[in-house]
């Protein structure tokens, strides 16, 4: 997120959008109009943005990312989030004068931790593993020692071969968990997940060790 855009509050209407947008001064209003006129001739918004903005974002094209509710400041946000896609609108702000464009939108993606034992009643219901992807990025020497079942291993080392090909292995649509030892490479592959699309992705907490300490003593740790 570029400097100054961040805001402490996070709530959302379940929506997130690609923006990128320019940054003039506030008595710059004229130069804003003029860029605004340029797009509307067919001129590239990130080509005027390298070229004119005042905001750090000028080095990716004024490209902000993917941004939800909550993320804005509120005059930005109220103008990004009832924009029509594609059409260049401009809002003033504390920063100065903004040109805004959004270029998609998508459903706000969630990723939490799932605790074991809840991880563990769930996997109790048949239809569980039949709904929901499970996926175990340890290595095989690991997963040897300790596993559960219905969990498909995609060793983390391994990722060059299975990354490319995720979404057509695996439904982004669908809940997806995912495991390793201890929680910490299962959380790097959950929020790489979010960012090809999976919609829920949840992290075992605290991984298999946890899982076998608090939930089923018969799983050896290691």
């Amino acid at each position: 997120m570029s400097q100054g855009y961040s805001a402490e509050s996070s709530s959302g209407d379940g929506r997130e959008i690609l923006v990128q947008h320019l940054l003039v001064k506030e008595d710059n209003l004229k130069l804003l109009v003029d860029l605004q006129q340029r797009v509307s001739g067919g001129e590239d918004l990130s080509d005027l943005a390298a070229e004119y903005s005042i905001c750090p974002s000028k080095q990716e094209g004024g490209m902000l990312g993917w941004v939800r509710k909550g993320q804005m400041v509120p005059e930005f946000e109220e103008a990004a989030f009832n924009a029509s896609l594609n059409k260049v609108v401009r809002c003033k702000t504390k920063f100065g004068w903004h040109l805004l464009q959004v270029l998609s939108e998508r459903e706000e993606s969630v990723l939490q931790d799932i605790q074991p034992e809840e991880l563990h009643v769930k996997m109790q219901d048949p239809s569980f593993l039949d709904e929901a992807q499970l996926i175990d990025v340890r290595e095989p020497e690991e997963v040897a020692q300790a596993s559960l079942l219905g969990f498909q291993v995609l060793p983390l080392r391994k990722f060059g071969s299975w990354g490319p090909e995720i979404t057509t292995k695996f439904n982004p649509q669908k809940d997806t968990y995912v495991m390793c030892h201890h929680g910490v490479r299962s959380l790097q592959v959950a929020k790489w997940l979010q960012t090809q699309g999976f919609k829920r992705v949840f992290n075992v907490s605290g991984g298999i060790h946890d899982y076998a300490q608090r939930v089923d003593p018969t799983i050896p740790t290691y």
